[in-house]
């Protein structure tokens, strides 16, 4: 009896069948995992938003999976080769690979030369020598030459016999399925450079000589091996198995399991030798190219699934940084020759009004440049200042800074902002309907200023492959991370709920419940009758049915409207529970909003029946007590140092203010101010063991760093989050190595075998360039020596 897919899920999650199947009932009729998390825990039993994301993804690999199955055993009943034992074969395989295995022998394929060879009449020899070594091939296969089959002489037809055992051998799945995990434990991938490749793949250098075991390597190693491979830099080779697991003279372990499967040993007699021999044949030339290609695969999808966990968990963290809220902002895409380009957005966003200022090389109109942002400051009621953090931002941010101090009356702040997407955005259809008629130019400030502003709310508007929080996210499969980040977008928007009258089109579409078309459908709406007053007229929004309402009335909000719970995420459909807790309080519904004193209380349990359980309850007066409060945490800004604007102006052992903008597998880059992300290494972030450098920082966090080392000719930057690590220097080795060597503490282990280094290099954003990308990689001296010895260096100075 095969076991449910149900079954299967509730297994994996460790939860019961009932909550599976219940979820799956929801998922199945049109509701948003966001929806089921928040508004039917009572059906699903409390399954929270990341255990229904692994539902779902598992729902549709296991739905997948037996539709696979379906066709399998249609072709192979078509074949007439379908019998009681091999259909249980194919229903009780639980994985693609193992089901694809088994469906090999009856794929149909081209004429091989093991067809041919039964065509010829050749499998009886096969069958016989592989039954009786007793027998001498040669005067074995004497008997089946027959020219007018294509069988010439005896060594033909021995060639035809080994052709057929060796296809069998390869086509044996319980064979194929034990040799391919022995070799995902044994063995490793290992690189080499190229002839003539070294100075143009110089970015790969970590890799000219290289090896490590699967199972040790992490995504972004991985990732960056097969780009190196695309690129024609390096040769890769998947190896069965490290030095020293094989004998160097002799069988290896592989090919004793593919004799031992077949009943093959050396005893003395005419055909073992020959029979060794093909089973040497087959392991080379069939079944270690099928594992080669299997095992890539699954490497790049382990590599892939590791990323796309990385980029969806950075782009969270990113979409949920806290908003400075409804202050007039204004925005500064810095630039030198084309000036910087000046948008200020009143408290809303909207667009008050926009200008381009040359205070920089080559014009140098400084003075006038502060005239004119004091001027529309003033004017405008600005409070906020963002700066785009590219090309010209330190030298934007003095102006900046000179502001303020020359016009203190004016109480600016001042925030460096990431513009990573804003030219995507500045350039897309959605932006030429926002902002029609302004210059492309200009909306990038625009867009600065309201990221500030709301960063959910303007990132939303970005396709977030856009946003660059990734590692090597275009080797990444498309559909695989366009679902995963779609659905990040989806958890946080609706987890922080949307204000139907102010929203844009692209963020009422993440909506539960609400696509690109009825987001259209809500702001045509909203533009010809005015302001929603209340959710049950987003009824009379076109298409906008029933199951469509039901999805998303609760996480749109409607602020200063008739109904007070409008504004919280209590859904339309538990108002009748409010309306009896208020009763029961003794007062009306806006009395009871906000109430603690009472709120806490009253028993969630007095408020249950039978459409709403205790979940539901306890989230409402939850609710009730702080109506609409946003999840997201509280603005606050970084300093960067005076006088440090560019990489030059680093110095080992200075401790300084930044911002973390990039979280990889292997640590975190952390923005100071000087154009350049530095890297602080996982082994730098905390005295004790890091599993997972987000357990320590997230993107947004403002976090104060030591310099470790500065190298300027490669654009890297080493920095530590443990203020009391001594830096290198040129005076007092023995404690700079130490400083080091603490560094290095709870950091892996090195591999198995390295050829030249750890080659840690995420690559931010995919460039696999210097800098922001890759660890810094300091070749020589006492910390070089101390991380050696911590284990990560290699022997020629690389990590």
């Amino acid at each position: 009896m095969t076991t449910s897919i149900e079954s299967r899920i509730a297994e994996e999650l460790g939860v019961r069948e009932r909550q599976v199947k219940a979820a799956v009932e929801l998922l199945d009729g049109g509701s948003t995992v966001p929806f089921i998390a928040r508004y039917r825990k009572e059906a699903t039993e409390m399954l929270d938003d990341a255990q229904l994301r692994s539902l779902e993804e598992r729902l549709r690999y296991l739905r997948e999976l037996e539709e696979r199955r379906t066709v399998i055993l249609e072709s192979v009943r078509e074949q007439g080769k379908l019998d009681e034992a091999l259909e249980q074969r194919i229903r009780a395989a639980d994985t693609k690979a193992r089901l694809e295995d088994i469906y090999l022998p009856f794929k149909p394929k081209r004429r091989t030369k093991a067809q041919i060879a039964r065509e010829a009449g050749l499998e009886p020899l096969a069958d016989g020598l592989l039954g009786d070594p007793a027998v001498e091939p040669l005067a074995a296969a004497a008997a089946f030459v027959d020219a007018d089959k294509g069988v010439a002489n005896a060594a033909a037809a021995l060639d035809g016999a080994r052709a057929i055992l060796t296809e069998r051998f390869g086509e044996d799945a319980d064979l194929i399925g034990e040799v391919r995990e022995r070799m995902w434990q044994r063995g490793q991938l290992a690189a080499k450079v190229r002839d003539g490749k070294e100075e143009a793949g110089a970015k790969f250098a970590d890799y000219f000589d290289f090896a490590e075991p699967f199972t040790e390597l992490p995504s972004h190693r991985v990732l960056a091996m097969f780009r190196g491979e695309k690129e024609e830099v390096l040769d890769l080779a998947l190896e069965p198995a490290g030095p020293g697991d094989e004998p160097e003279e002799g069988p290896s372990s592989y090919e004793r399991a593919v004799a031992a499967r077949f009943g093959i040993a050396d005893r003395g007699r005419p055909a073992d030798k020959w029979l060794a021999d093909t089973v040497r044949w087959a392991w080379r030339t069939r079944i270690l190219v099928h594992l080669g290609i299997d095992l890539r695969l699954r490497l790049r999808q382990a590599a892939e699934d590791e990323a796309v966990r990385v980029f969806a968990a950075n782009l969270r963290d990113l979409l949920l940084a806290a908003p400075a809220g409804t202050r007039a902002t204004m925005g500064l895409d810095p630039g030198f020759r084309t000036g910087v380009k000046v948008a200020v957005v009143d408290a809303t966003g909207k667009v008050a009004a926009t200008d381009t200022i040359y205070p920089h090389v080559p014009q140098q109109k400084w003075d006038e440049s502060l005239a004119t942002l004091a001027r529309l400051a003033r004017e405008h009621g600005v409070e906020l200042v963002a700066i785009g953090n590219g090309t010209a931002s330190r030298e934007t941010d003095k102006l900046a800074a000179d502001l303020i101090a020359r016009q203190p009356e004016l109480k600016l702040t001042k925030v460096m902002v990431s513009e990573a997407g804003a030219s995507v955005y500045s350039a897309s259809a959605f932006a030429s309907q926002e902002l029609p008629g302004m210059d492309v130019s200009l909306r990038g400030a625009v867009s600065i200023a309201r990221r500030l502003q709301d960063p959910l709310a303007e990132l939303v508007k970005i396709d977030p492959k856009s946003i660059g929080v990734g590692q090597y996210q275009h080797d990444l499969s498309e559909v695989k991370l366009s679902r995963s980040l779609d659905a990040v977008v989806e958890d946080c928007v609706n987890g922080v709920g949307v204000d139907v009258n102010t929203a844009s089109a692209p963020l009422l579409a993440r909506v539960s419940g609400i696509g690109a078309g009825l987001a259209e459908n809500i702001v045509a709406h909203r533009d010809a009758n005015g302001a929603f007053r209340a959710r049950k007229q987003l009824k009379e929004v076109a298409r906008l049915g029933p199951k469509a309402y039901e999805q998303c009335a609760g996480f749109l909000r409607i602020r200063g409207g008739d109904d007070p719970l409008d504004a919280s995420s209590v859904h339309p459909e538990a108002y009748p529970v409010v309306r009896r807790i208020a009763a029961s309080a003794g007062g009306d519904v806006k009395e009871l909003i906000g109430n603690s004193g009472v709120l806490r209380g009253l028993r969630a349990e007095s408020f249950v029946d039978e459409s709403f359980g205790l979940p539901t309850v306890t989230d409402i007066l939850k609710e009730l007590e702080k109506p609409g409060r946003d999840p997201r945490p509280a603005f606050k800004t970084a300093v960067f140092k005076e006088g440090v604007e560019k990489i030059g102006d680093l110095e080992s052992g200075m401790i300084l203010e930044g911002v973390v903008t990039n979280v990889a597998a292997f640590g975190a880059f952390v923005d100071v101010g000087v154009h350049q992300d530095g890297l602080v290494h996982v082994s730098a972030m905390s005295r004790t063991f890091v599993k997972d450098p987000r357990d320590v920082v997230k993107p947004g966090d403002i976090v104060r760093v030591k310099v470790l080392d500065v190298d300027i000719p490669r654009k890297r930057i080493s920095l530590t989050l443990r203020l009391e690590d001594e830096s290198p220097s040129g005076e007092g080795g023995a404690s700079a190595g130490a400083g080091a060597g603490r560094a290095g503490r709870g950091a892996p282990q090195p591999p198995r075998r390295e050829r030249g280094g750890r080659g840690d290099r995420g690559g931010r954003g995919g460039s696999g360039s210097a800098g922001r990308g890759r660890e810094s990689a300091p070749a020589n001296g006492a910390m070089a020596d101390a991380l050696r010895r911590a284990g990560l260096l290699g022997p020629q100075g690389k990590r």
